[in-house]
């Protein structure tokens, strides 16, 4: 097994998880079997309960773990599916240790960072071995100095001691500071940080130079001198184009060579082929369709990272760029939506908890449907649109989820009947893949091409089949179902030109060079509309 280890300095949001994801992306394309894991040092056990206007997203797995968003960008570049172990937190860290000493798990002894910490973090580290993985590349988050990032440090710093130098390759991202008017780059942050980490016991064999301009070959060289790394392993990871473009960019710098030199790792160099092909795509000229995205965390738009990625893939195997009107629901009403979405080809509403700009949601469905602009609901995006068909197609004025109104005579979404009672939040939660039947006939069993698929959920509430009935005779048809029949994944109108939704997250299944094919089908019909509208 080899180890590579991505640490981070002078300052945070470099952009060491994309450079991860193209290193597993670089490593897999020569043969190699890759595991990415990401260490995170904030203590929340997981992102799971996180604001998303803080963190972003969270990537669930096919295993139901509550995840970084960097795990996203690992599964979409290396396409791989990643598991519970490839996301861990401090919390999850001190929570597994602490739960070991009050049950005696270290007979008495004082627990303290080193080693019982450490231990646990090498552990996690180690436990990827089962996965039968030539190299795992680990990101530790953070920033190098910051305090909470020490014991993962000291961790992978004992982790070269425990399986040999030989076995392992410390991969160090800094800033060089391009001073602003002059445009002199300047080197000194990055020796800084490189020191810090050195004091820290650990020497980087490759840095991998965040900067928006070229590096020259002085300033190579004087990093490299200072740094004692070699020059060739002095990388410069400048701005891209488009994320897509960073593996291309970092294997022309010869990242991935110098990663299996220093491994001692002989193999073909990567077949990029597909890859060049799929970012020449972006590139290329392409039509621009407009879709609009209602959502209550719209401030930060890493908040549906997933979702844009999606839009984003399905416009490239279609030939289009789809531009994302971000539409704050909480702003968006009946009376003003004819405004805010107008030139809106699509109309796509998210997952999301909470009451909060519900009804801008479900002004947004209502638009939908009653204009004939496709709809592609997520999640809470499927719950609204059940709301706002048993409202104004059945006349169901008070019809609500129980999530938002617990005294509605007509709550269309609700918690099953056997989750009555569990308040406890993430106690009731539907997490992972679920297995999911497509009616013959429909849409989504065209689009998938496949009688049974499975998806990755993250919600509490469901369709309440005590409805089920009467909303299928108004039009709203269960496409897809559980297996024993009792949860309704998918929902479609046949009477509308496109209008779908799902209770589950198809976006964290989408790649670049694979998109998700409900995306691509939502995509395609929002193209379709503009060509009709001319």
């Amino acid at each position: 097994m080899k180890y590579v280890f991505i640490t981070g300095g002078v300052v945070s949001g470099l952009g060491k998880g994309i450079c991860a994801a193209s290193l597993g992306r670089l490593l897999k394309q020569r043969g190699l079997r890759v595991r990415n894991q990401k260490f995170d040092p904030y203590l929340n056990v997981d992102p799971g309960t996180m604001n998303p206007l803080q963190h972003g997203e969270v990537f669930v797995t096919d295993d139901g773990a509550e995840t970084d968003l960097d795990l996203g960008h690992y599964e979409r570049f290396v396409d791989e599916t990643l598991t519970e172990n490839s996301s861990i937190s401090s919390g999850k860290i001190y929570w597994a240790v602490l739960n070991r000493e009050r049950q005696g798990g270290y007979l008495g002894g004082t627990v303290q960072i080193i080693p019982h910490v450490t231990e646990e973090i090498k552990r996690r580290i180690y436990a990827t071995t089962d996965d039968e993985a030539d190299v795992v590349i680990a990101e530790i988050g953070g920033t190098v100095g910051d305090i909470e990032s020490q014991p993962f440090l000291e961790a992978i710093r004992q982790v070269a001691a425990d399986k040999g130098r030989q076995n392992v390759v410390y991969i160090h991202v800094p800033l060089v500071v391009q001073i602003p008017g002059s445009g002199e780059l300047k080197s000194k942050p990055t020796q800084h940080s490189v020191k810090e980490l050195l004091s820290l016991g650990i020497q980087p064999d490759i840095l991998v130079c965040r900067t928006d301009a070229p590096l020259t070959d002085d300033i190579r060289r004087k990093i490299a001198l200072f740094c004692n790394v070699e020059p060739a392993c002095v990388i410069q990871n400048t701005t891209a184009r488009s994320l897509y473009e960073v593996p291309l960019l970092l294997e022309r710098e010869g990242l991935d060579e110098a990663v299996c030199r220093k491994l001692g790792l002989r193999c073909p160099p990567p077949d990029m082929t597909e890859w060049q092909a799929m970012v020449h795509s972006i590139h290329a000229e392409r039509r621009c369709v407009t879709v609009a995205l209602v959502g209550k965390y719209t401030a930060l738009h890493d908040a549906y990272l997933s979702v844009a990625e999606s839009l984003f893939h399905a416009g490239i195997s279609l030939g289009a760029r789809v531009d994302i009107r971000w539409v704050d629901s909480e702003l968006l009403t009946p009376d003003n939506a004819p405004g805010m979405l107008a030139g809106c080809c699509g109309i796509l509403v998210p997952g999301g908890f909470g009451g909060r700009g519900i009804e801008g949601m479900i002004a947004a469905a209502a638009y939908a449907r009653t204009r004939g602009i496709p709809y592609f609901g997520i999640c809470l995006g499927m719950q609204v649109s059940v709301i706002e068909f048993a409202r104004n197609v059945l006349g169901w004025a008070d019809a609500n989820s129980s999530e938002f109104d617990p005294e509605s005579s007509h709550p269309v979404i609700a918690l099953m009947p056997d989750q009555v009672g569990v308040t406890a939040k993430g106690g009731t939660m539907r997490l992972g893949r679920c297995p999911c039947l497509l009616a013959q006939g429909s849409r989504s069993r065209a689009l998938y091409g496949a009688e049974e698929i499975g998806e990755r959920h993250r919600h509490r509430y469901e369709f309440n089949n005590d409805f089920r009935a009467e909303l299928t005779a108004a039009g709203l048809i269960p496409t897809g179902l559980s297996p024993d029949g009792t949860l309704v994944e998918i929902v479609e109108n046949p009477a509308h030109p496109w209008f779908v939704g799902v209770q589950f997250h198809p976006e964290f299944k989408s790649r670049p060079n694979r998109p998700h094919p409900l995306f691509r089908g939502f995509v395609e019909a929002a193209l379709h509309l503009q060509e009709q509208e001319g």
